[in-house]
């Protein structure tokens, strides 16, 4: 009878704790995995990502869609550097990712040998929870189970190290016996909660505020009804972190969208106005676009001791998970018998969507970005995963595609890195194969690395019980979130050298490669485009020639940055006109009969290509 190998063991390991998928890359520091993955037919899946960063995305995408952990492996020295933008990603996103990399031969360590890095100092910051190297086949239990429940509880990245004269030994499991360290599997639901006192203060507080906003992130995806409950009761307007967007539907007519440089209007006069904020499994970064310091009495809401008390002078902070706390305040709350706060934040919900209406109707050459993404709003599936990359795409999602029912979304939230669209959608169709994935790109991160994880989707979408994965390039040929900064921040023309990228022949080559897409040149055949995708038998791009011309203006926009943006086009930049006639047509669209008129407010603040929204 064979021996069981290391690198057996870990794939049982893997499997014993429910693992069923692994992105990777090979490489020679993990052949004894490879092997392994042979003499286990495949089990858990390896799934070959083009590149050793894609594969961590695709760990993200489908840990952030499936809940749970999400697997990657790569091999040492130049495969284990290339997980970490990904790896970084899962860190600043709270998503629980393990990562497995190889390493030279301990014979070789320290010898400056090929390929050798010190991956325990490289990792110590994006796997600081937990980073072990595997010295001896009896640490592999407790290590791998470590890592798993460290990653489960804390909600972050783990690494094991695995050398690979490791993988090949014969594994022997820790003895009953002096410096052995046993392991067991498995990690039970809890969901800590604060104590009564500090809740009824907490009910305190809210139930004297007139005019309570809410504000929600991720952590509060599980607590949707207790949410809903919450803001009628409270007569609360409901704001949400980027990361949170699906956390409560868009169509509940109190629900404000998206906050910050990538928010709504509504959201920004909710906090502008309001007396009471009570924030919900968020760590929303910009304090400009919360109320004034001393405006409003607050209340914060977050499993995560170390994230509490952040951001604003909350009153209140309770330490817990968002639906148990919420389940606990709920019969402490008063119901608010006033609802002309509630109402009036109604009605700045209904005439932002009459905007962005207006705005996505206005014409552009050759076609509105806004209008693209306003198309697909209304055909959205009811199970659909949406992602999207970083820069002005982050703007059309968060602005024009209202999640409601069972729809998922998601992007690159804190570390706001580009690249990650595609490769979040792979994730989520290996987490979902039964669901449509929709991601919106740039052509910058669509020329990074998005049309070659093209092929990933290639090799891998027969297995998928729903084939479409649509990917929507808006094609402008300019890196143009970047383009928009310097208009607005530093009143700098474009810079040509920079920002000018090619232009590809997306759904040209999607179809070579086996797929299918579409090239879009006139908006009358937008909405035929996505009727084609979402009809389609295999992964599709669609290939949108935008216009770069159309300004992804703040609903808060202030005058100094309007000017700033003139000033750049008036010296010098390459497409002036249109910068000027696009951004006065844009912003008319705000002043129309109904509007308010609010741009001269100051509070504008720095800008993030895609805004790290918790």
């Amino acid at each position: 009878m064979a021996s069981t190998k290391v690198s057996d063991y870990i794939l049982q390991r893997l499997r014993d704790w429910d693992v069923d998928h692994v992105f990777a890359y090979a490489g020679d520091g993990i052949n004894g995995l490879l092997a392994a993955w042979g003499r286990a037919e495949n089990e858990p899946k390896f799934v070959q990502a083009r590149h050793e960063e894609m594969a961590a995305f695709q760990a993200v995408g489908y840990a952030k869609f499936s809940g749970k952990v999400g697997v990657c492996a790569a091999t040492s020295g130049p495969g284990a550097i290339h997980l970490l933008n990904g790896l970084y990603d899962a860190k600043l996103d709270h998503v629980p990712v393990v990562a497995l990399v190889g390493q030279t031969n301990r014979s070789a360590m320290g010898g400056s040998y090929q390929q050798e890095v010190d991956l325990a100092s490289l990792y110590k910051d994006v796997a600081s929870e937990f980073c072990e190297t595997a010295t001896v086949p009896e640490q592999l239990p407790n290590l791998i189970d470590r890592a798993f429940r460290t990653a489960y509880a804390k909600r972050t990245v783990t690494a094991i190290i695995l050398p690979a004269d490791v993988q090949e030994l014969d594994y022997s499991p820790p003895g009953h016996a002096f410096k052995m360290v046993p392991s067991s599997l498995g990690l039970s639901q809890y969901a800590p909660v604060p104590a009564d006192e500090d809740v009824e203060r907490a009910a305190e507080v809210l139930n004297a505020g007139e005019k309570v906003a809410v504000l929600i992130g991720q952590g509060a995806r599980g607590a949707r009804a207790e949410v809903e409950q919450l803001a009628e009761t409270l007569g609360a307007g409901v704001a949400k972190a980027l990361l949170g967007k699906d956390a409560l539907p868009d169509d509940l007519p109190y629900v404000t969208g998206s906050i910050g440089l990538l928010g709504t209007r509504p959201s920004y006069d909710l906090m502008q106005e309001c007396d009471t904020l009570l924030m919900i499994g968020s760590s929303f970064p910009y304090t400009q676009f919360m109320p004034e310091l001393d405006q409003a009495r607050g209340v914060q809401i977050d499993i995560d001791p170390h994230m509490i008390g952040l951001r604003y002078p909350f009153e209140v902070n309770l330490v817990g998970d968002s639906r148990e706390t919420l389940r606990r305040l709920l019969p402490r709350l008063r119901h608010k018998e006033n609802r002309v706060w509630r109402e009036k934040v109604e009605k700045n919900v209904s005439r932002w969507w009459e905007v962005m209406q207006r705005r996505a109707a206005v014409d552009a050459d050759p076609i509105n970005p806004e209008y693209v993404v306003h198309a697909l709003d209304g055909k959205l599936p009811d199970d659909v995963i949406l992602t999207a990359d970083s820069g002005s795409a982050a703007n059309w999602y968060a602005r024009h595609l209202r999640l409601r029912g069972r729809m998922r979304g998601s992007l690159s939230g804190t570390l706001a890195t580009m690249g990650p669209g595609v490769p979040y959608a792979i994730g989520a169709k290996f987490a979902h194969p039964d669901r449509p994935a929709i991601a919106l790109v740039g052509d910058g991160a669509m020329q990074m690395n998005g049309m070659m994880e093209m092929v990933t989707a290639a090799k891998y979408h027969h297995e998928w019980s729903d084939p479409r994965l649509i990917v929507a390039v808006l094609n402008n040929r300019d890196l143009n979130q970047v383009t928009w900064e310097m208009r607005a921040m530093s009143g700098a023309p474009q810079f040509e050298e920079s920002q000018h990228i090619p232009d590809l022949p997306y759904a040209e080559i999607a179809q070579r490669i086996g797929l299918d897409g579409v090239r879009v040149e006139k908006p009358e055949y937008v909405e035929a485009a996505w009727d084609r995708a979402l009809a389609a038998d295999r992964p599709f791009v669609i290939d949108f020639r935008t216009d770069p011309a159309v300004p992804p203006i703040p609903p808060h926009a202030s005058l100094d940055q309007i000017e700033a943006a003139a000033s750049a086009i008036l010296h010098g930049d390459s497409d002036r006109g249109s910068m000027i006639k696009q951004g006065v047509k844009a912003k008319m669209q705000e002043m129309l009969p109904g509007s308010r008129h609010r741009d001269d407010r100051p509070g504008a603040g720095p800008h993030d290509s895609a805004e790290g929204n918790r």
